[in-house]
């Protein structure tokens, strides 16, 4: 079985804009070379909002480096951005941007949504690039509930949904520019499965929701499971009561990392060319409706 190298807990939220209260469960500037290829997880836990007529979330900010993925729960969030990509992501949808190069874009509730209020929850990860790729030219993929491959477990104790990578076979829809899985899985209450990962990723678990036993150590909610890479492949999930968690895994970039707000670059001669792109307006505008 993988040694488990930390559980690392944060239950507390923060505000990122107006409509994203978010739970950060890790990043790069504490875990480094560790979560390589993945940077960054904020987790927005349920949070109800009532309706309004006001445009709640994050206007206009670029990005250079990096792809943002954002998984929809619940809620709706409708996303523009300067390489033309946009659109509305929806209960059970997962948007996987790839900011590459550099682009500005905007992240608001949906109009429906905000007008009828409810329960937001969502995921956003960062996955960073491998050098020679970060400035790729920006992309935008917009991939449905209907599209992404839910595996069934064996006793209809839970299932896996694989947006990312593959999954006994079963291939996720996201294109990736290095080796990742990201799989969405719940798991009943009472239930156990041993999940098998490649022998070279570094692999993480975020557990979303419930409480669980890992490989003999007790994990609650809104807590981040970083596992050694090892070489052993398997781990064992007891779930205590309902859990929905994220399986991660990667194949390490093994490059520096250089960040700077929201760029992510590999040295600072590079972070101070984004700044300068930015501020000339390489990165573009977002187009007016």
């Amino acid at each position: 079985m993988k040694k488990i190298v930390g559980v690392y807990r944060n239950p507390h939220m923060h505000w990122v804009g107006d409509g994203f209260p978010v739970k950060g469960l890790f990043s790069y500037s504490r875990f480094n070379q560790a979560i390589s290829p993945f940077l960054l997880l904020d987790y927005a836990a349920p949070y109800h909002f009532e309706p309004t007529t006001a445009q709640l979330g994050v206007g206009s900010h670029p990005h250079r480096g990096f792809e943002t993925v954002t998984i929809a729960y619940k809620g709706e969030v409708e996303h523009k951005d300067s390489s033309g990509g946009g659109g509305t992501i929806k209960t059970g949808d997962v948007q996987w941007m790839t900011a590459g190069g550099g682009l500005v874009h905007e992240e608001f509730h949906s109009k429906a949504f905000a007008k009828t209020g409810g329960l937001f929850e969502m995921v956003q990860l960062w996955v960073n690039l491998p050098a020679k790729d970060k400035m790729t030219a920006p992309k935008y993929q917009a991939i449905e509930a209907k599209e992404i491959p839910q595996i069934e477990l064996e006793n209809d104790i839970g299932h896996v949904r694989v947006i990312a990578g593959s999954y006994l076979d079963n291939v996720g829809p996201a294109s990736t520019f290095s080796p990742v899985n990201v799989w969405d899985v719940t798991l009943k209450a009472d239930q156990q499965n041993v999940f098998s990962v490649p022998v070279s990723h570094n692999t993480i678990v975020i557990m979303l929701s419930g409480q669980a036993v890992i490989n003999g150590s007790d994990v609650q909610d809104s807590s981040m499971v970083l596992f050694e890479n090892d070489g052993q492949t398997d781990f064992e999930f007891n779930a205590l009561e309902d859990v929905h968690f994220l399986i991660l895994t990667g194949e390490p970039l093994n490059e520096s990392i250089e960040g700077y707000g929201p760029f992510v670059m590999n040295n600072r001669e590079e972070i101070v060319q984004a700044v300068e792109d930015f501020n000339s307006g390489k990165f573009g505008q977002i187009p007016v409706a």
